[in-house]
């Protein structure tokens, strides 16, 4: 076998590892988060279930946001939530989320994220 041909063979087999790596990374990159709009939704989409799974949705968004400040802070970033010892339940994250749409009403869009209304709520009630 020349090996020209060699060369064509495994370069085609990089790009092919190429574009599976890129076409991975564009379907990772379209996970994002929910919008206002769509918790609407999904609270509505179910008669019986319906709230419920807006409350785990909210409770998953709030410990998600708490952990993504905590690695922000440990990388240099300031701190903008602090629960200095305040106790902190799952069973708070509806009242923090539908506070801040009721206190900020003006600011918020439909479109927005659900993640950045609990960011600022937390923010807003455990400030440094």
């Amino acid at each position: 076998m020349p090996i020209r041909s060699l060369f064509i063979a495994r370069s085609s087999v990089g790009w092919r590892a190429a574009v599976l790596c890129c076409l991975l990374a564009l379907w990772v990159s379209n996970a994002s988060a929910m919008s206002i709009r769509e918790l609407r939704a999904l609270e509505k989409s179910d008669a019986k279930q319906g709230a419920n799974y807006k409350r785990y949705y909210l409770v998953g968004v709030m410990e998600a946001t708490l952990a993504a400040h905590d690695a922000g802070v440990r990388a240099g970033a300031t701190d903008s939530i602090c629960l200095n010892g305040r106790r902190l339940a799952p069973a708070m994250a509806e009242g923090f989320y539908q506070t801040e749409l009721k206190r900020n009403s003006d600011l918020y869009e439909a479109d927005m994220p659900v993640t950045l209304v609990m960011g600022n709520a937390l923010s807003t009630v455990y400030p440094c």
